[in-house]
């Protein structure tokens, strides 16, 4: 399970509002990062998208004793390989409506037959994959351990 994930945006409060809005969640500001923000789905595992300013940068600590440090990057790309999928109950047709009064490219995708996603790409350059309340059954018919052994099995068999 994967409680807690960090992206950078333009518009990190406009980006957090929409991901707590298609989760019917809340946004809030992260205390201790000025103009970061947390959108929040208020599930019972604590689940949470932060969302940083773009150009900002985890780096680890100096020493053993230090945790992860945060730097700003004075050319950031807006591009990155970061991606998550997400699960929410809104319908497809609301998704898309959210997506279209924000200017942001939306298309269901196909992976690979196994189920569908909304591939929402907030801001035009962060890939948030939205399984809806329509597609949901199949991706976590998909996801069950059972098939993916099945899936697993065929690889390891080639």
């Amino acid at each position: 399970m994967i409680h807690h994930i960090s992206i950078a945006a333009k518009s990190p409060r406009r980006v957090a509002s929409v991901l707590a809005e298609i989760w019917r969640g809340k946004v809030m500001p992260v205390p201790s990062r000025p103009g970061s923000f947390v959108a929040l789905p208020l599930d019972a595992v604590g689940t949470m998208i932060e969302v940083h300013p773009l150009g900002t940068e985890l780096v680890p600590g100096c020493d053993d004793s230090d945790g992860m440090q945060f730097r700003k990057t004075p050319h950031p790309s807006s591009y990155s390989a970061t991606r998550v999928t997400v699960s929410v109950t809104l319908g497809e047709a609301t998704i898309f409506a959210i997506a279209h009064r924000e200017g942001w490219r939306a298309i269901r995708s196909s992976r690979s037959g196994y189920y569908d996603v909304i591939e929402l790409w907030l801001e035009n350059h962060i890939l948030i994959e939205v399984v809806s309340a329509e597609s949901a059954q199949r991706y976590l018919d998909f996801m069950n351990p059972w098939a993916l052994n099945e899936v697993l099995d065929g690889y390891s068999a080639a």
